[in-house]
Order: C-alpha cells, then structure tokens, then sequence
C-alpha cells in the first residue's frame, strides 16, 4: 500500500524554510518540556529537520541550548529576543500543530485517491444498504453512481427515506485514505483535520514509514443541511487566530457529500447551483484567502443532492442534466412496507399477530393516507414508549396500535 514517504530534507517537505522555522518558534513557545524530540513530534517531522531549525533559532540568538538529551536532541530555552521575534511571528499566522504539506501536495494526494483501488460491485451496494428495504432497481441506480462517483440527486416526498439513502451511499466506500492534517498557501495554513467529521483507522502503523503530517481515515461522509449558506462553502477565516477552517466540500474531498434538504437552506436554489456547477463539472473548486487570493483545490466527492421538493420547481432541466444520476424514491409499496415493519419489529423485540400488521394497513386505506417508509419505525416506536409507561409486555394488539397511531399523527382526543 502507498503511504506519503518521510520528507528527507526541508526541500522534501514543500514549505519554505522560514515558514517552517517560525512554525518551529511558535512550538517552542507551547511546549513545557522544550527538546528537539518534543518539538518533532508537535510538528510531525523527523528529529534531523526540526534540529536543523533549532540550529537556525540558536544561531539566530532567538534560544539558548540549556544540555544535551541524546543524539540529536537537545534542551533548549526561549530568550527574551525569542519572544519578542515570537508576537511578531504570532501576528502573521497564530497555527501551531503539525507542519502543513503544500497545496501541490496535498492535490496530487486527493486526485491520486479519488477513484476506490477496488471498484464498487452489487455485493458492496447490497452489503452498504443491508438494513433498508429497497427495491432492487434503485440499488442498482445507487451501485452506478456509487461506483462511477457522478453526482446523485435523489427527490421524494417526506419519510420515504431519501436521507437514510444518501447517509449510507459512503458504506460501500470501505476503503481508508491519508489525508494532511493542514496544507499552507504561501504563509497561510488551512486546517483539512476534523475529529467531529474524519474517523482515523489509526492503522499507520501497517506502514514501514510515512510523512506523519498525513493520517489515515475513513473515506468521509458530510451532510449539511438547511444551515448551509453561500459563505460556508469558502475557506473560514480565524481572525483571532490567524489561519483558515477548510469549509465542509473540501473536508468531504474522496468521500461523500450529502446536501440534505436541498431547497430549503437560506440561499436561492439557483445561487447555490451556480456554486456548484464549475467544481461538479471540472472537480476543482475556487477558494478565497482573506487577502483576496484565489487558489484551486480538488473537488473530488460524490455529491448527493437530496430533496423533498418537485425537482422542476427548483431547478431548470439544463442544472438536472448536469447531474451524474436522478432517483426518484417512491412511498413503499404495501409488500415494501410489510417487510419494513417486519424488520425492525424483529429488531427491537416486539411481536404481533399477522392480523395486527394486516389491520395496520388497513387503517391507511381508511384514512387515506400515503404509507412512509419511515412509519414502521416510529409507530413501533411509540408502542414501546406507551409499553414502558404502562408496565406492559412489548405485544402489539389492535388497542395499542390505535394508541400509538393517535399519537403519532396528531389526531384529536375525544
């Protein structure tokens, strides 16, 4: 397997000596135990770069060696020049952490992943989607999509389970990928790592040796839903602390991207597809620093356009044409629907007579109501809830379901 090879000289890393000298100053500055080897592991570089700096920072009277640890690892101390270099430094760019890889680095790292060294097949659809109940032409749409990474836009009416789809589309993605913990532009650092949205496999240690400002993970999965706005998708500047956040689509880049409830965030449909059509069509996305430079970075995702509304209201069929694939998921069929209550009646223990699930569906017909394949959950959902509070066995009868119904769908108490 491929892993990024440890940077030999400070050519190798692809940043500039001073960027790195000062990146190596700040360290010092929050390190109690001030060593060569403490500073090399803060900044994810090899004991004899990061000695070559301190060498720089002695000779430049910014620290004093304070004793010799080992073979090159020494003790050393800021002095008062040093901090005084230090608050300058700090008024450029206050990041401190692993040193960033380049911007060509870390592209030619995303473009080289994007693509699954195993193609995706039916087993990987079925085994990604084993716990839904779908018919086996939308898997087969999704194993396209999936497979070729096109764009995907996925339109229903509410409950019918359009977002369980799209969360579960990154399953068959069982592959892990290296990613930097940050990349530099110039003296500006853009921080890719994110605990909350990158799961680490912290299998690195299956390589013999590696560039530890890469990590291993996940291929990532992101949803952003009506929160989303036009400011959001361009790099988030820290004004406090002097470096960028990597907006959400970069932070997806070799995973999936879910637009959830697309139509509803607070920005016209048309101004957010306008956003997207350069980067879904050329994988490349524009991106502002604060100074007013633009810079490319990869886009190279599945993006999955989710919604609820009528396609055509949202958007003309120039932009759908444009999308790498379209389902349409419909309300379950009554047999649909039958396993769904099935499945997860068996999931959380409760059991019932054929003739309540039989009853069930009457009651649709009844009302006249649109069956959703989301209701099996929540009705059984709510039968357990009434269960727990009347201290009864987890039985579903005619009685309890009626309860639950009620309950569920608002109807008047009488």
């Amino acid at each position: 397997m491929f892993a990024p090879p440890i940077p030999e000289s400070i050519e190798q890393t692809g940043l500039s000596f001073q960027f790195l000298a000062d990146l190596a100053l700040k360290t010092s500055a929050t390190e109690s135990t001030l060593t060569t080897a403490s500073i090399a592991d803060r900044m994810c570089l090899p004991l004899t770069l990061v000695e070559q700096l301190l060498q720089h920072l002695y000779r430049e009277k910014l620290v004093e060696i304070r004793g010799n640890v080992g073979f090159n690892n020494q003790r050393y101390a800021l002095l008062d020049r040093g901090w005084d270099q230090l608050r300058r430094v700090m008024e450029i760019s206050g990041y401190v952490g692993p040193a960033p890889v380049s911007l060509a680095a870390y592209s030619a790292m995303m473009r080289s992943q994007a693509q699954p060294e195993e193609l995706v097949g039916p087993d990987h659809v079925a085994e990604a989607f084993t716990d839904l109940v779908l018919p086996d032409s939308l898997l087969q749409t999704l194993g396209f999509a999936i497979n070729s990474r096109r764009s995907l836009f996925i339109s229903g009416i509410p409950g019918t389970g359009k977002t369980s789809v799209a969360e579960r589309i990154n399953n068959a993605l069982q592959t892990s990928i290296w990613i930097p913990y940050a990349f530099a532009v110039d003296e500006h650092v853009i921080n890719i790592y994110d605990a909350h949205n990158h799961d680490r496999t912290l299998d690195e240690d299956n390589f013999d040796g590696y560039d530890k400002r890469w990590l291993r993970i996940s291929r990532p999965l992101i949803v952003v839903g009506g929160e989303m706005t036009l400011e959001s998708t361009d790099l988030i500047y820290n004004r406090a602390a002097r470096y960028y956040e990597a907006p959400f689509q970069i932070k997806a880049n070799c995973g999936t991207l879910v637009i959830d409830d697309f139509g509803r965030q607070r920005v016209e449909p048309e101004e957010l597809l306008n956003r997207w059509i350069v980067p879904l069509e050329r994988k490349v996305d524009f991106l502002t620093l604060h100074t007013g430079k633009k810079i490319s970075v990869p886009f190279e995702q599945l993006v999955v356009f989710s919604t609820n509304l009528e396609p055509s209201r949202l958007v003309d069929e120039a932009f759908l044409r444009r999308m790498g694939y379209r389902v349409q998921i419909e309300p379950p069929t009554e047999e649909t629907y039958r396993r769904i209550f099935e499945r997860y009646a068996d999931t959380v223990g409760v059991t019932y007579e054929p003739a309540v699930l039989d009853y069930l569906l009457g009651k649709y017909t009844t009302e006249k109501r649109i069956r959703k394949s989301c209701e099996p959950r929540d009705l059984l959902s709510r039968a357990l809830d009434i269960c727990q509070y009347k201290g009864l066995q987890p039985v579903l009868t005619r009685e309890l379901l009626d309860l639950a119904w009620t309950n569920y769908f608002g109807l008047a108490h009488v």
